[in-house]
This record gives structure tokens, sequence and C-alpha cells, in this order.
């Protein structure tokens, strides 16, 4: 199951502005290792969960990951073949807005090595270039 909010109230929301840098969620803050986003994409629930299952299953139960992009933003789509016109698309799914410096995963409680192999998993998945961080020595 992909994520995605629980409870929601409007359904359809404007695409929004997705230039600038992260400035939240720009640090490593809860485990060793990040995964650091270089360029700016809108993530959706299914790319998440694919790396979230490529993360766990490599850490087989050891250590602990966080993931800290949630798709919240909802996208619309027209049928195919459709005529323009006739209000707002049905809803599609939903993403998550990442921007360059966003840390999309951590996590902690393995070695550096495995770290940065489950982060390489993840990054496959992912239609954007990502970087490996520690906490330690990030680039700031």
């Amino acid at each position: 199951m992909a994520m995605q909010p629980d409870k929601v109230k409007y359904r359809k929301m404007h695409r929004g502005s997705r230039t600038g840098l992260a400035t939240s969620g720009n640090t490593v803050a809860f485990g060793e290792f990040g995964l650091m986003a270089l360029e700016r994409c809108w993530m959706d629930g299914k790319q998440l969960e694919a790396c979230r299952v490529a993360i766990t299953r490599y850490m087989k139960r050891k250590g602990k990951m966080w993931i800290r992009v949630f798709p919240q933003k909802s996208y619309t789509k027209k049928p195919l073949e459709t005529r323009m016109g006739k209000g707002k698309a049905p809803l599609e799914g939903w993403v998550a807005v990442v921007r360059p410096a966003n840390i999309l995963f951590e996590v902690d409680g393995i070695t550096e090595a495995e770290a940065r192999e489950s982060m390489r998993l993840a990054a496959t998945k992912l239609p954007i270039k990502t970087k490996f961080i520690s906490r330690h020595h990030h680039a700031s």
C-alpha cells in the first residue's frame, strides 16, 4: 500500500512552486546516515514505498530507518482521450515535493558500508540524483 494522507478535506490542489532549496528537512536529524536529494521532483507514494522495501530488506531487521518525506500533495490527471475543459481532473495519486538538499531517508544502527549500500539500492528506485551523507562530516 503506497503512502498517502488518511483523511483529506479538500481533494484537489494547485501545483504550487518547486523552486528554491530545501530549508527545512535538510540535515540528518534522527539517524546516523542519510540520503540527500540533489534534484527537485515530485516523488510519488509508490517510489517511496519501493525505497522503503529496498532499505528494510537490505538491513534485514538490523538498525532503524526514518522516512523524512511524506506524499501529502495530491495530483490529478485527465483520463486518456478526453477533450479539454469540463473542470479539473480526478485525483491520480499523492506526491511529496522534493527539493535539492532534502533528506529523504535516514538509517541508524548499521555500519557505514551497510548504510551506503542500502541507500544505493534505494537511490536506484528514485527518479533523481541523490547523495549519501553522514551526520558527522556532511557538507553544510
